[in-house]
């Protein structure tokens, strides 16, 4: 019974709540999941979020990707902090219609298969290449490589997803079999 809950949310969420992105199949939100773009969010097959994450700014991701609880992907310029003579907090804003400052031609990509741990941030025009994983507590201000490990505040690599090239290697035609036919 709780799984048949759970589908129905997770349906409610893609096709009434979240309509105008596309979401891919096997798709699961977490309690308290929040999305938001300027124009578009593109999520692929596999796609689980977890509870209290947001995706707000403009985003593309892969296939089989996990996003743990309290991850945020965010934009950069959502606030035109240089708007003179006008405190922060009414300057334009990236969700008003005229808005024409820094930010509206960014968004995050994130490939496929990628881990992104708990309470990771990832800011705007960023790209989280295939295979990586982000450590927990992370906030990743520039592009990831492919099968890697990348933590820290700012993020930075700390090793190599897999042991070996041989490894990797194994694993891309593994995963290339079985999920990405």
């Amino acid at each position: 019974m709780a799984n048949l809950i759970k589908n129905i949310r997770d349906l409610f969420l893609k096709f009434v709540i979240w309509r105008k992105y596309t979401i891919g199949n096997n798709f699961h939100a977490g309690r308290g999941v929040f999305l938001w773009a300027k124009n578009t969010i593109t999520i692929g097959d596999n796609f689980y979020v977890g509870k209290y994450s947001i995706i707000e700014c403009d985003a593309q991701i892969g296939d089989n990707v996990i996003m743990a609880n309290h991850v945020s992907l965010i934009g950069r310029y959502d606030h035109h902090y240089q708007q003179l003579g006008t405190p922060i907090r009414l300057a334009s804003q990236i969700r008003d219609k005229d808005y024409n400052w820094k930010g509206l031609d960014q968004k995050i990509v994130v490939e496929d298969d990628v881990w992104i741990g708990l309470g990771a941030i990832v800011l705007g025009g960023v790209k989280i290449q295939t295979g990586s994983i982000i450590a927990a507590g992370s906030v990743v201000t520039k592009d990831v490589d492919s099968y890697s490990i990348y933590g820290g505040n700012p993020a930075k690599k700390i090793s190599n997803r897999f042991d070996s090239e041989e490894q990797l290697r194994e694993h891309i035609i593994l995963t290339q079999k079985k999920y990405w036919k």
